[in-house]
């Protein structure tokens, strides 16, 4: 039966003794039987009693850890045929998807209900914010400044474990839609409509092919991530804007609720697909080309249909009310000359703007327009004159009696063009700092100068580059011949000044330098930027800001001491002051995860952070910080709101970017209500970090001080004792290749760039995110929390015992940075397995390897939950968020089986390709197929 009235669920969901997760459970077994009755008609009612009998003996296994059960279950994998293997893999995986869909749908519908109940603004809300900081005093003038200098920029990129394929996005998102239907009040004839149409688009996803069979190319990730702006972004960050000035205008507005609207775009989108060359040799001055003809296609596109829709909603006459001379101005400029809507001046100046966007469009590089414009006109020369005309339209609507026809059509494509501009995002620019040192040693030599620049020690080469800075000439020649690398670097820096020429100075104004180890590393690419006209040094104008990005350990405990260092040379801090005084430096989660361990990496990113914010008050500089977060929380992924709230004081000042990664972007942004939340969250946690007054009492920095001090003992013994494990413990690196499927996922057609910077089995050259991919899959999660019990059990056990645990417990209590730790690692054990990972353990043949290292990683993971319960007090995970830890539950049943599968899978994968000639490609793809299931169903990847 349909669920009712959304408004019914909502009221009764509120009501004292209603179990408010009950319409999830209503759908998460609506649409698993669904999927059985496909099942059952597809392929038959022998392979869905088989995928019945290993979900309840899987149950049993979690249940009970049953011996009988995990034998029973072994047998009846080995006997699957691969016809049977492959649907039962798939149906698991399926099944994973669609709870998460059930999930999205009953979050949206909780937070409806929230509002409808006229509750207290929701914690993650910009009105929440408002309220605090209204509360702390805060005035509306500084509420104002803040949103009109900020800058608050998720940015999107690809990896190697995007495993969704759009195909399967598109599907889901249609289910989705079917499913919120469902909480609309309905006529049997529409129930029934919508229970069909249900049933078909779970055929539709069976029958959907779940697999690439071909390696993504870059062409392919611009068009995935294009898919989400459709989705969410253009219509839901206008949106967003709207709310946000309501908001204000209701905590600070005057009698009518009015206050001063706000003009900035305090929230722009960024992207690194196309641009991110770093370890990604299919990068280059043609992708990011063909990026910006992309993204100013798809904004276009939706420019020219809103354009023409208001065109049809906007028939006011002249007869019935007057306009505004501008307004008329821009009718009469129009080429619609039509007598039958010679008193529609509104329609006419929309059929000019529709022209004058359809001549840009074409001019940036879209081939086909859907809709031929009346006539020719010229094209905008910037979006700026597009939103200028946009303006025209509302001002003579607000004189006019017309303010109603404003909203919301108009005003969201007024906000629309202010935003996106006609680049849509921003593109970064990223490369390692040893291509940039390669190209210019052969520049160097090329022009007759330093014969062996590479050589050099460091003192010499910031001397050397600062005189050639300083040059009027170039070394760059087009009649001299160079290596293909310098050819291509160089490529892209005339691609990127193409760019900025044709799409707007916010198309490209990023350079990310990855591996970011020294002074010279910043100067050598505002060399690179000088040789192709990006730096002009007679008018001290740079065009690309140069971002260092500082990665592993070193690299983070380096950073203040080298930017220190370069802000002082005279023509960086001229360069900055052109920036107007603020200047950007990313910080890599990864890498210093997959370095140092959990805990070390973000004791060594926070003290980073307050070092920076304390060299850059000292220049006179604005800090922006980029956060290279991941999506699992070995690599700084977990709750956005909670990460920038634990920020240290003083490193956010309105000015954050972050990258969102992976799967993380289709949880986050594939459905429309889902992606407003999170973009509202990001804002929201922002302004509060931004603006909340801190307490400058001397006993609470004192406390502050205390604190830090005893996290830097931990860290010491984490980093030693994850270390010691990874990277000191023979045979280790053979067991993680053998215990997960790694070699397996760098075989899968994920993303553009290759999992491995250099091809050997050394964890060195293993990219961060394959890495925490691997853990994940196996259901250890090992970077998530590895070293921990070990390092506070030792530091605990070197005093006073009681008063040491007294410490931590406050610590937890009373310390933002130390209580968001121990929450994101309260999750990652929450979806840790031991008895799951017992089974990939197996897949190790050297019984004493597999055996020594289990057994260090099992004691490791007990002493971490019993030290994490000892300082929260919490015996259950997740016992502070109930909606996550139901939610973990409730999918384990349906991800079990897939990790069991896996494992049978490759062991007959690893079995076969040991003889040659015997490898088997169905077998390989139910791996594959195992390995999207579980990372649907763990909700996050690498």
């Amino acid at each position: 039966m349909a669920n009712q009235s959304s408004a019914t669920n909502d009221q009764t969901a509120e009501q004292p003794g209603v179990d408010k997760d009950a319409p999830l459970k209503e759908d998460i077994r609506l649409l698993g039987r669904l999927l059985g009755d496909v099942l059952r008609d597809q392929e038959g009612e022998e392979v869905y009693a088989v995928v019945e009998t290993i979900r309840q003996t899987a149950v049993r296994f979690r249940r009970e850890a049953d011996a009988g059960a995990a034998k029973e279950l072994d047998g009846m994998l080995k006997i699957l045929t691969r016809e049977q293997t492959i649907s039962v893999v798939r149906a698991f995986s399926y099944f994973s998807h669609l709870a998460n869909i059930a999930e999205d749908q009953h979050h949206i519908r909780r937070r409806r209900a929230h509002l409808l109940a006229g509750s207290n603004p929701q914690q993650g809300s910009v009105n929440f914010a408002l309220c605090k900081l209204k509360e702390a005093g805060v005035s509306q003038e500084t509420v104002g400044t803040f949103f009109q200098d900020a800058l608050i920029a998720p940015v999107l990129t690809a990896h190697p474990t995007e495993v969704q394929r759009k195909s399967i996005l598109d599907a889901e998102h249609d289910i989705a839609r079917l499913l919120a239907e469902r909480d609309l009040p309905l006529t049997p004839k529409e129930q029934a409509a919508n229970m069909h149409l249900l049933r078909a688009r779970v055929a539709t996803l069976w029958q959907t092919r779940m697999l690439r069979y071909s390696k993504l190319t870059v062409a392919d990730e611009i068009e995935n991530a294009l898919s989400y702006y459709r989705i969410t972004f253009l219509r839901e960050l206008p949106g967003l804007y709207d709310d946000i000035e309501s908001d204000i205008a209701a905590h600070y507005g005057n009698g009518d609720g009015a206050t001063k609207t706000i003009t900035a775009p305090y929230v722009q989108m960024g992207s690194w697909i196309g641009g991110d060359r770093d370890g990604n040799p299919n990068v280059n001055g043609g992708t990011m080309q063909h990026a910006l003809t992309r993204q100013a296609t798809t904004i276009l596109d939706f420019y020219l249909e809103e354009a023409h829709t208001l065109g049809a909603e906007l028939s006011v006459s002249t007869l019935m009310i007057a306009c505004s001379p501008q307004l008329q101005a821009l009718a009469d400029q129009s080429p619609d000359l039509s007598d039958h809507r010679a008193d529609e001046p509104y329609r006419r100046a929309l059929i000019g703007i529709y022209a004058r966007l359809a001549s840009s469009a074409r001019a940036l590089g879209a081939t086909n327009i859907l809709r031929k414009e009346v006539g020719h006109a010229e094209p905008y020369a910037t979006a700026a004159e597009f939103s200028a005309d946009l303006q025209v339209l509302i001002d003579s609507l607000n004189a006019h009696h017309g303010a109603v026809l404003v909203q919301p059509r108009l005003s969201t494509l007024k906000r629309a063009a202010d935003i996106f501009g006609f680049h849509l995002a921003s593109l970064d620019m990223r490369q390692s700092s040893d291509i940039h040192e390669r190209v210019l040693a052969e520049l160097f030599v090329k022009a007759g100068g330093q014969p062996d620049y590479s050589s050099l020690d460091e003192d010499a080469k910031v001397a050397l580059l600062l005189s050639e800075l300083s040059q009027p000439r170039l070394l760059y020649s087009p009649y001299i011949a160079y290596s293909a690398e310098t050819d291509s670097e160089l490529g892209v820096l005339r691609a990127a000044r193409q760019i900025r020429a044709l799409y707007g100075a916010r198309a490209i104004r990023n350079y990310i330098i990855s591996h970011t180890e020294t002074v010279s590393d910043l100067l050598e690419v505002l060399l690179l930027q000088k040789e192709m006209g990006l730096l002009r040094i007679a008018e001290q104008e740079l065009d690309l800001m140069v971002i260092p990005l500082f990665e592993t350990i070193p690299d983070l405990q380096r950073a203040a001491g080298i930017m220190e260092a370069v802000m002082a040379i005279p023509l960086v801090k001229a360069l900055i002051a052109k920036q107007g005084q603020i200047q950007e430096v990313m910080l890599g989660y990864s890498d210093s995860n997959k370095d140092g361990g959990f805990l070390t990496s973000n004791w060594e990113l926070y003290k980073a952070e307050t070092h920076l914010v304390t060299v850059f008050e000292k220049a006179g500089v604005k800090l922006r910080l980029f956060h290279g977060r991941g999506g699992t929380v070995g690599r700084g992924g977990g709750p956005s709101y909670e990460a920038i709230l634990a920020q240290p004081h003083g490193t956010v000042n309105g000015q954050i970017r972050l990258t969102e990664q992976g799967e993380i972007i289709a949880s986050k942004f594939s459905n429309k209500d889902i992606g407003r939340r999170n973009l509202e969250l990001l804002v929201a946690a922002t302004l509060e970090a931004s603006l909340m007054p801190q307490s400058a009492d001397s006993a609470h920095l004192a406390q502050l001080r205390q604190f830090e001090a005893i996290m830097a003992e931990i860290s010491d013994r984490a980093y030693k004792a994850y270390r010691n494990l990874v990277y000191e413990t023979p045979g280790f690196t053979d067991y993680f290749f053998a215990a997960t499927p790694i070699a397996e996922i760098a075989e899968l057609n994920l993303g553009s760039r290759p999992a491995s910077r250099k091809s050997t089995k050394r964890i060195e050259d293993l990219r961060a995110i394959p890495w925490g991919f691997s853990w994940g899959q196996c259901r250890l999660l090992l970077p998530g929390w590895y070293g921990f019990g070990s390092a506070i059990g030792a530091w605990i056990a070197e005093g006073k015992q009681a008063e040491r645990l007294a410490q931590l417990q406050a610590m937890f209590k009373q310390w933002p940075f130390f209580a968001t730790l121990l929450s994101n690692m309260d999750m990652v054990l929450a979806k840790t397995d031991l008895a799951i990972a017992s089974r990939y353990a197996e897949l190790v043949q050297d019984k004493e390897l597999r055996e020594r290292i289990f057994k260090r990683i099992t004691e490791e993971h007990a002493s971490t939950l019993a030290i994490l319960q000892s300082i929260t007090g919490a015996t259950e995970r997740l016992a502070g968020n109930p909606l996550l830890a139901r939610s973990i539950q409730n999918r384990f049943a349906y991800l079990d089986p897939l990790n069991h599968l896996q494992v049978e899978l490759i062991k007959r994968h690893r079995a076969l390709s040991s003889e040659p000639g015997k490898a088997d490609e169905r077998v390989h793809r139910g791996i594959h197929l195992s390995i999207n299931g579980v990372a649907a169903g763990l909700r996050n990847t690498g």
